[in-house]
């Protein structure tokens, strides 16, 4: 549910309806035309997300060329990643990567992901320097399942018991690059499920964010997380502690998808997942990704 305008806006300081969730982040951006922004409209977007890590636009009516420029105004754009069934991307835009359970007429998915559960996680935590943004454009969605989880990691770590706090303070967590989100192994990956010894990159465990210098959790996935320093008993433990807060409906929004949404957030301090939904139905997500403009850092 989308809550009432946020009062900056209708106090004229702004000139987007900006409509908050209600809930621990999120919130929807009306009267925006993608395709045609201006540059004080973009301004006042940009300042959105970084208050509210999660923006929705509805009605959208984008061509493959309006999102990549609209996601170029936040910077650099990655190339789509390799995933469990190859580069899945749209032809002539490598930067747009394709979502999708739908198998074309060569017996090939079109994209990635299936229709499965995508569990919780941070888009690419496992390199050394993730992605800041991502977005992702609704082209066509199934009757139902398939909404998309948005969790605040400013409130997580916010909420944590102090004891809690002092006993994360200065670890490092290795995020995994063997599985992706589905639970798909990564072409070219070999399979172990010994996290010590599982690719990744290694971050602070709670990250200073570079634009509003809050603090947060930063845990990416939970598969093959780690905690180097600590035994692996010690650090399933704790690791387990972590996800348990950090996961709970309190900390979430979900977005119901409607064709023409455009979701973007803000991967350095949210986690996000995926509801599965009927496989004989039909989903076709394109995503883009800003690349980050260092390395997470505490």
């Amino acid at each position: 549910m989308i809550g009432n305008s946020d009062p900056l806006a209708t106090q004229g300081s702004s000139p987007v309806d900006v409509r908050p969730t209600g809930a621990a982040l999120g919130a929807e951006i009306r009267g925006v035309d993608l395709r045609s922004i201006g540059e004080a409209e973009f301004r006042s977007v940009h300042q959105a997300w970084l208050d509210h890590s999660v923006l929705l636009f509805r009605d959208q009516t984008l061509q493959d060329d309006d999102l990549i420029r609209f996601s170029r105004r936040f910077g650099d754009l990655d190339i789509a990643p390799v995933q469990e069934t190859g580069r899945r991307f749209v032809e002539g835009y490598p930067e747009i990567y394709v979502v999708s359970n739908v198998v074309g007429a060569d017996g090939e998915p079109i994209g990635s992901l299936g229709a499965g559960e995508a569990v919780w996680h941070t888009d690419m935590s496992y390199l050394p320097q993730p992605p800041k943004m991502s977005m992702l454009y609704a082209i066509e969605v199934p009757p139902a399942g398939g909404e998309t989880g948005f969790s605040n990691m400013y409130a997580a770590y916010d909420g944590l018991p102090d004891a809690l706090k002092r006993r994360i303070e200065g670890l490092q967590i290795k995020h995994d690059g063997t599985y992706n989100s589905g639970g798909y192994l990564r072409q070219g990956v070999t399979a172990t499920d010994d996290p010590r010894t599982s690719p990744g990159a290694i971050h602070p465990l709670v990250c200073s964010h570079p634009e509003t210098g809050r603090r947060n959790l930063y845990l990416g996935r939970r598969r093959n997380a780690y905690l180097p320093g600590l035994s692996l008993e010690e650090s399933e433990a704790l690791l387990d502690e972590l996800w348990r807060h950090a996961t709970r409906d309190e900390l979430s929004w979900y977005n119901r998808w409607r064709v023409g949404d455009l979701v973007m957030w803000d991967n350095r301090c949210t986690m996000h997942r995926r509801n599965p939904f009927a496989p004989d139905s039909r989903r076709v997500m394109h995503r883009t990704q800003v690349q980050g403009q260092s390395r997470p850092a505490a």
